[in-house]
């Protein structure tokens, strides 16, 4: 196959953000292309049509491939539990979690096995390959048995691009200590600048001191794209949507769990321009906002004890009335009146948890078997009806009467009362006259006019179109076709 492989000098510098405009500039040109990222470790997981897990950053490239999500795209999936260990998903399926000594020493091979798989699969269908490689690739006292890098280069057979973030500082010493420490620089054939801010005139010079002293050609700077609409991976991203979210009329705070998880379900709100999305992390700076979010979480007892110790019974009881609150898969368990985990099958165990108590009755049991699927129906939203569709995934089984905020073909989900919305559907806000719905009696108390929401292009689209406008494609496409 042919193709080419993003690393990156370190993590967050742009690598999933690139292989996606890469993904659909491929797609653009007719070529059958897919994104492949041998192991990914997120919380922010994307479901496929067949109700298995892999990277976010994954289905989201395989969307601006214009192609259908799979397994193979992303084989190994890490979705850490605490600090030590992490749950293991592979091809999709939960195999176990473990530590990550126990993970270097016992699954290397598996992993190598897993990846060769995934690619011979690949190359069935697609003739290109958008590979993204993790954090940086000079780790030198982990790359005797990395599996993520210049070891997937190899077994893949493509080229390798080195991105840089310059908006971080030291991109020359970032540049050149990973080419002195990474193994086989040799397959690196052109560095990218990505974030730049500013005139690229005053960066001529160290174009010009890269070429010469690294003997790689500069293949672009890429302009800093704050409003891109693309979701992001992992909790990094969030200091990216807190700085997009300038102050408006509608106050959203967001509590950031230390566990936070599928935070790209906030992301929606961006879109909306009276509203400002605020992340706290202290009961301490919620203040009185409008809108009070228990996102979802990868181990929801540790997240509402961190809550807890901060004494968030006693500030929801001094919330003003009309504050909205929104409880998103664990952050709406967390509502109810009780969590049992005695096994720790979602992180923490516990026989019983007291929870937040502002769903009475509800009680939530946490199972081995996890729940992946994905899910269409209509949602009742302050009695407008309105179709919506993502996926719920989640160890909790909760049980809870009142009135149901999401009819399905098969039953129903998640709870609707005055000043409350709970379910376990990631995606719920994506709708936008879902999103409508929800917020029109905050917008009619404030008595704000229901804003006019300007046509969007197509978010794929417009970022690959700014990439490609400050890369040298033809030259990409040259190191793309001799690899294969």
């Amino acid at each position: 196959m042919r193709g080419v492989m993003i690393q990156g000098t370190a993590s967050d510098v742009g690598k999933s953000m690139i292989c996606t405009a890469f993904c659909r500039i491929l797609s653009d040109q007719e070529i059958r292309v897919a994104p492949f990222k041998s192991q990914n470790m997120s919380n922010n997981s994307y479901v496929t049509v067949l109700g298995e897990e892999i990277g976010r950053s994954q289905g989201v490239q395989a969307e601006a491939a214009r192609t259908v999500a799979t397994v193979d795209m992303n084989p190994i999936l890490l979705k850490p539990e605490s600090d030590m260990k992490s749950q293991v998903i592979l091809f999709g399926k939960k195999l176990e979690t473990m530590d990550g000594m126990d993970y270097r020493k016992s699954f290397y091979e598996h992993g190598l096995v897993a990846i060769d798989q995934a690619l011979e699969n690949l190359a069935k269908t697609y003739t290109h390959l958008v590979i993204e490689g993790a954090g940086s690739p000079a780790e030198v006292n982990l790359n005797d048995r990395e599996i993520v890098n210049m070891a997937v280069a190899e077994r893949a057979d493509v080229p390798v691009i080195l991105v840089a973030d310059i908006e971080r500082g030291g991109v020359f010493a970032s540049i050149v200590g990973t080419l002195a420490l990474m193994p086989n620089p040799e397959r690196v054939k052109g560095l990218l600048i990505n974030k730049f801010r500013g005139n690229i005139r005053l960066f001529e010079d160290g174009i010009s001191f890269l070429e010469d002293y690294t003997k790689l050609p500069v293949l672009g700077v890429i302009p800093y794209f704050g409003n891109h609409e693309i979701e992001q991976e992992d909790s990094l991203g969030v200091r990216e949507l807190s700085r997009t979210s300038a102050k408006q009329p509608i106050d959203m705070a967001v509590l950031k769990h230390p566990y936070l998880s599928n935070f790209t379900d906030i992301e929606p709100f961006l879109n909306e321009p009276d509203v400002a999305v605020r992340w706290v992390e202290f009961t301490q700076d919620i203040g009185q906002p409008d809108i009070l979010v228990f996102p979802g979480t990868k181990s929801t007892i540790a997240d509402l004890r961190y809550w807890k110790q901060q004494n968030i019974e006693d500030f929801l009881g001094s919330l003003k009335k009309e504050t909205q609150l929104i409880g998103l898969c664990g952050g709406f368990q967390m509502l109810g009146d009780s969590l049992s985990d005695p096994s720790g099958f979602d992180g923490t165990k516990a026989d019983f948890e007291k929870g937040l108590g502002l769903i009475s009755g509800m009680n939530t049991d946490f199972i081995e078997e996890k729940f992946v699927k994905r899910r269409r129906g209509v949602a009742g939203v302050h009695g407008e009806a309105v179709q919506i569709d993502g996926y719920e995934i989640h160890t909790g089984r909760s049980t809870y009467a009142g009135k149901p905020l999401i009819s399905y073909e098969e039953g129903t989900e998640g709870v609707h009362m005055e000043r409350l919305i709970g379910t376990h559907l990631h995606g719920f806000f994506n709708n936008d006259e879902c999103r409508r719905a929800f917020l029109a009696p905050i917008r009619q108390q404030k008595k704000l006019p229901e804003p006019v929401m300007k046509e969007r292009p197509d978010r794929y689209s417009h970022w690959a179109a700014h990439v490609k406008a400050h890369v040298d494609w033809g030259q990409i496409e040259r190191i793309m076709e001799e690899s294969g």
